[in-house]
This record gives structure tokens, sequence and C-alpha cells, in this order.
């Protein structure tokens, strides 16, 4: 179930905000919306932008997306250390959400796509005839976040019409080569990547239940999810036989943790020759610290809180020292850490209440 929209034909964006903040680089912003979907890299025979070579900053996934589609650049350089434009940071926030096939997430589409999911305050051409387009300005780090939390938050509220299989496909074979079984908290998607998990409410009752996606489909119109039997009948009574639901895409199973047995990857390396002994986790218990240290002196230049606070520290931490953080509330914190030399990146950390923590 789509959110109702109208075409856009023009569109301008507001520059008065964000004037004096500096561009983010294009290498940068991709990181930034890429480490926000944790959504893991494979190795891939994709050749890579002759600019990103293997061995620098993001080599691995601005190589993957390539291959993937999420960046369409024709030629073999990324340009990566150029300041981001708009337009195409609004593409690859899209195609990384993942919210339609790649081929129709193109720039002539953006008109439809914004106007489907309408971002920060676009004005009105008429009323604004000398803001520039979105081709033709740069964009600071502060507002893709905040276009980032936007579209994130959107989607989150977005209702879709969901149904169940079982039976008749149980012990068949999935788009992806598993084996389908009906009581497997598995769910089919067209375009979430394999093995995301997903948590899905009911909107009717409120429950929720966390699913992997294993499989395409549905393919009957309208629908925008299948899930398993098991999955379906633990939000909802089976003769339903369909409800409508809300989604939040939470992340690759091998990244993220729901308080239960997948493992917990890290995240460690700031620039190419600056790295975490052992890192930041994807996710960390409520009750726990994090602790970092690192080959080479580091500065923690800022905390934003899963309640949209931000806290500008500058904290040097040297070679033999240790940065200590204790998560007070759940939810997402995102941490910006840099070099010495001016080089960051940021972090993203999902801190979780789980039952253990409460005994």
């Amino acid at each position: 179930m789509k959110r109702a929209g109208f075409l856009l034909t023009v569109f301008f964006v507001p520059t008065f905000a964000f004037a004096s903040e500096e561009a983010i680089s294009r290498r940068d912003g991709f990181l930034v919306l890429w480490q926000s979907i944790q959504r893991k890299t494979e190795e891939t025979r994709e050749s890579p932008f002759t600019d990103v070579p293997e061995g620098t900053l993001g080599y691995a996934e601005i190589t993957y997306a390539k291959r993937r589609g999420i960046l369409d650049d024709t030629q073999d350089r990324f340009r990566p250390d150029d300041s981001l434009m708009l337009e195409d940071a609004l593409l690859w926030l899209f195609r990384t959400r993942s919210i339609d096939e790649i081929e129709k997430m193109r720039r002539e589409d953006l008109p439809e796509l914004l106007a489907r999911y309408p971002l920060g305050k676009f004005i009105d051409a008429g009323t604004a005839a000398e803001s520039p387009t979105i081709k033709d300005r740069t964009i600071p780090e502060k507002e893709l976040l905040l276009l980032m939390q936007d579209l994130d938050r959107l989607l989150r509220e977005e209702q879709h019409e969901v149904s169940l299989y079982a039976e008749k496909f149980h012990g068949d074979g999935t788009a992806f080569g598993e084996t389908f079984d009906m009581n497997a908290l598995t769910a089919a998607h067209r375009t979430f990547p394999h093995n995301t998990l997903v948590r899905v409410t009911n909107v009717e009752n409120g429950k929720s239940v966390v699913v992997r996606i294993n499989d395409r489909g549905p393919f009957v119109e309208g629908r925008d999810m299948d899930l398993s039997l098991g999955a379906f009948v633990s939000i909802a009574d089976r003769a339903k036989g369909k409800i409508i639901a809300r989604f939040e895409r939470l992340g690759d199973s091998a990244l993220v943790s729901t308080c239960g047995d997948a493992p917990v990857l890290y995240q460690q390396r700031i620039t190419k020759d600056l790295r975490f002994i052992r890192g930041v986790p994807h996710s960390l218990s409520l009750g726990h610290s994090l602790t970092l240290t690192a080959t080479r002196p580091f500065v923690v230049r800022s905390v934003l809180y899963p309640d949209g606070r931000s806290e500008r520290l500058q904290d040097f931490v040297l070679k033999d020292e240790r940065f200590t953080f204790t998560p007070s509330v759940p939810g997402e914190y995102q941490f910006r850490f840099g070099s010495i030399y001016g080089r960051s990146r940021m972090m993203r950390m999902k801190v979780e209440a789980c039952d253990e923590d409460l005994d």
C-alpha cells in the first residue's frame, strides 16, 4: 500500500538553513548512508572505480554498491573527494533504503519518489524562483542526516498489506536458494536484500515479529510482503489471511543483534592507517559500556543520541589511552570519530534493552 502523492515536475529546496555549512564529500556522504542501513558487503568481481582502489577508505562499500546499481556513475571514476550534490544524495538515499527496484529509481524518477516521500521543506517553484535546483547545490552532513531521519520515519509510518504463505510452498526452494520452512520466522519481499531483518507490526493489535528476508515476492498487486506461517500467526489469526502492517528495517542478520544468538560485527577503520582495536559494535546491550583503543591517536568529535540531542566532544585520545561510553537509554547512537589530521567517519551503534539486562 503506497503513500498517496502527486507527480512533481519541478522542485526546489531551501538553502538558507545550511548555506554556511561545508558540503560533505561524495565518499563520506555515501559511507554515512551505507552505514545507516547496516547492510553487509560481499566480495564481488565488479571492477572498482579507478579513484577508489583496494585499500582506500570505502573501497568495499563503494565497489559493492556499484555492483548492485546503487551507484550509477557510468564513468570509471567516483570522484570521492568532490562535494556531494543533493541530487546524488537523494538517489543514494532512496536506493539504500530499497524502496523500489533499482530501475525504477533513476534520476528522472526523483520527482515521483519525492511525491511519495516528501523530504525536508521542499518549496514550490512559484514562490522560490531564485532557489537552486537539486542538481546545482551541494549538501552538508547535517542536512544529509536530517534527510535520512525524515525518510526513515516516513518508512516506519507507512502501512502495507501483508499476507501469508504456508503448506503449499513448504519445502520448496526460495529465490535465494534456501528451503522454505513455513514454521521459521521468515518473509518474502520484492526489494529488501537477502538476510535483512525486518520488524513487522500488526496495525490492528500492535503485535510485532522480527523476520528475516529469504525470498522474493509477493507478486499479487497491492501486497508488499508474504510472511511465513510461523511469523504470521505470532501477530494475527491465521483465518484473517492478510493484515495491514508497518515495517522497520533493522539491518543484515549478521550485523544486527535482536538479543539472540546473531553474531556481532565491529566497525574498526577510521582511515586506512587508523583502526580501532576491536571497534564499535553494530549493537550493544543496555547496561554495557563501549570501550575503544586504537592503533594511533584519534578524536571523538561528536555523539548523536537517540532523542536527537547532539553532543560535540572533540576529545583527543592518545594511543595508550581509552575512550569509554556508557549508553543510558536504548536506541541508536551515532559517533563521529576522526584522525588528528582531520579525516573523519561516522559509526552507528544500536543499544537494546534485552531481557537479561532487566534481571
